[in-house]
């Protein structure tokens, strides 16, 4: 599974790396409604949520479902490379017409259709279901959908009005902080790409970010639990992907691939894990399939003691050495074994740091 953007054709200079302050603004509002996904932001969450005003942190929980489960398309940027201010960015927003305005607000949330499906601003069923998926989540949100169809101009005012708010309540001062790092990050990024190429300035985002480059075809592949298309050379909407660090990202990475929009790919900077490399998604889909079954679960019970033989094990377990061989051999193409030879004997242990791992591997997989 993964999110693939055609890039075939496409100038390196159409790869723009900018940071955008409406972004950093949506991942931070982000943080602030999910503080278990972000624990190395712990001190910034919890001393900015306790500094909000209460009409603010109600304002807040309103609408925080353009941010918290996934980032609604709004809160990235319009125009091909961001402007400096959230101010300016907003006004690129201001220029978004309704129909799809409204799609993208209801996105994440009330319309599975948002790829290509009916406007429920035009569309009558299109609007049942978006009204039916709010009212599954609350009654908030149901009432928060009812708003943004009868009158969109209103409420998209009022999401401009609390934006501007948080940006005076505590993100001006956040940006401050942030914006010289991604502003380098950028250039960072940018410079590898000149002198590197797209393949090195792609890995350099984060190793789940990779060029396809079959000698016909080019397509950047970002591995996530899930599956899309889209195209960076669309020339309704013009050619490019725009590349934004963020600081509040980890583990996310954001891509938005909405039909009639440039590509957006939002990736975390200055997290120490991602020095490390996360792990394909298919490798530790293999790994959890691996140790699915119960005969390899009991061999992993010895193999996480002490190191043995294949007819060590066919001993223990009560099987024949050629099953054990069979059950070895998938445990360890999912990289959670080590193999040594000590004399005429093959010894075989599970490499437990992969599988502590595990855990962490699933939850930055589904969160990404």
């Amino acid at each position: 599974m993964s999110v693939v953007i055609d890039i075939t054709a496409l100038p390196a200079e159409r790869l723009v790396f900018a940071p955008s302050p409406l972004a950093e603004l949506g991942a931070a509002l982000h943080a602030l409604s999910e503080p278990a996904h972000h624990p190395g932001l712990h001190s910034w969450t919890t001393s900015t949520t306790a500094a909000l005003k209460p009409d603010l942190a109600g304002r807040l929980a309103e609408a925080d479902f353009l941010w918290r489960s996934t980032r609604s398309d709004i809160l990235l940027p319009h125009d091909a490379v961001p402007a400096a201010t959230l101010a300016e960015e907003l006004d690129a927003l201001d220029r978004m017409d309704d129909e799809r305005f409204v799609q993208a607000a209801l996105e994440i949330n009330c319309s599975p259709d948002y790829n290509g499906g009916p406007s429920p601003l035009a569309d009558e069923h299109a609007r049942r279901r978006a009204l039916e998926r709010a009212a599954a989540r609350g009654p908030r949100q149901l009432e928060f959908a009812q708003h943004l169809l009868e009158d969109p101009p209103t409420l998209r005012a009022w999401i401009r009005r609390l934006l501007e708010d948080c940006d005076q309540a505590f993100f001006a001062d956040t940006w401050q902080r942030v914006r010289a790092q991604l502003a380098a990050d950028a250039r960072h990024k940018t410079e590898v790409l000149q002198r590197k190429g797209t393949a090195a300035a792609l890995a350099a985002v984060s190793a789940a970010v990779t060029l396809d480059d079959d000698g016909t075809r080019q397509h950047i592949v970002v591995d996530k639990l899930a599956t899309a298309r889209t195209t960076a050379v669309d020339p309704a909407v013009g050619p490019g992907v725009t590349l934004v660090p963020t600081a509040f990202g980890w583990p996310h990475l954001v891509v938005l691939h909405a039909p009639g929009r440039r590509p957006v790919i939002e990736y975390p900077v200055g997290s120490p894990e991602l020095r490390a490399g996360p792990e394909s998604v298919r490798l530790m889909e293999r790994r959890l399939e691996a140790l699915a079954h119960p005969v390899r679960i009991r061999l992993c019970r010895n193999l996480a003691r002490a190191p043995y033989t294949t007819s060590e094990l066919a001993e223990n377990l009560g099987i024949t050495a050629p099953e054990v061989s069979r059950h070895l051999k998938v445990l360890r193409e999912a990289g959670l074994l080590t193999t040594r030879r000590q004399g005429r004997y093959v010894q075989h242990r599970m490499d437990v740091p992969v599988v502590a791992r595990l855990g962490s591997d699933l939850l930055e997989a589904v969160l990404r």
